[in-house]
């Protein structure tokens, strides 16, 4: 399988080149931060006009993910849209994409700070909680929220965090920010542990070497 197999919190999971966690124990696909809508979001609210192709081309990542994998359950950790009028103001087609996407397998969708209502506030699976952010001395949990980042060889790449009680995933979403992984937050969280960075292929760095 493309990806870097690792453990944590006693389960096998596998980072993908493109972001996404696959749990093979579970069959489950698990994303975070799509963030579907920006472009619309930030031309609804005054801020720099972007091209409105994120969305297809987050949608068509997710069609690919779930072509090779085949997960029987999906997992989206929050923020799925940028934020709730965002995922009304989807287009047709981009409305339709999506829902025929979520409905190929059992899914699970957890609300984020950007989409309140889209879901639940968590889920609890196989002794892991799965929520938008990592709640401090309440894991193990797989969550998302902060976009993160690390820099090898002087490029910056979305990453994956992986430390003792917290598994943080990159932003799945197109035109998404992020955050440094050594930034005082995801310090406190993930202390020690390896930056999966993502790109052409998932490659791992000791956050002790990242840092």
């Amino acid at each position: 399988m493309n990806g870097y197999a690792f453990n944590f919190a006693g389960q096998r999971f596998v980072a993908r080149p493109s972001g996404a966690l696959y749990w093979p124990t579970e069959e489950m696909l698990i994303l975070s931060d799509l963030h579907l809508g920006k472009s619309e979001r930030m031309a609804r609210r005054g801020g720099a006009l972007l091209p409105p192709f994120e969305t297809r081309e987050t949608l068509a990542c997710l069609a690919a993910e779930l072509h090779a994998l085949r997960p029987a359950r999906l997992a989206l950790l929050g923020d799925i849209f940028d934020d709730d009028a965002a995922g009304i103001a989807l287009p047709v087609e981009e409305r339709a994409l999506f829902a025929s996407l979520i409905a190929a397998q059992e899914t699970f969708l957890v609300s984020g700070n950007h989409d309140l209502l889209t879901g639940a506030e968590a889920l609890h699976r196989a002794g892991l909680w799965l929520r938008h952010i990592a709640a401090a001395g309440q894991g193990p949990d797989i969550s998302g929220h902060y976009h993160p980042k690390a820099r090898v060889a002087g490029r910056s790449r979305a990453a994956f965090l992986v430390g003792t009680d917290h598994l943080i995933l990159p932003a799945f979403g197109h035109y998404t920010g992020g955050l440094r992984h050594d930034h005082a937050v995801l310090q406190g969280l993930v202390p020690t542990g390896i930056a999966i960075l993502t790109g052409r292929r998932a490659l791992a760095v000791p956050l002790s070497v990242a840092r």
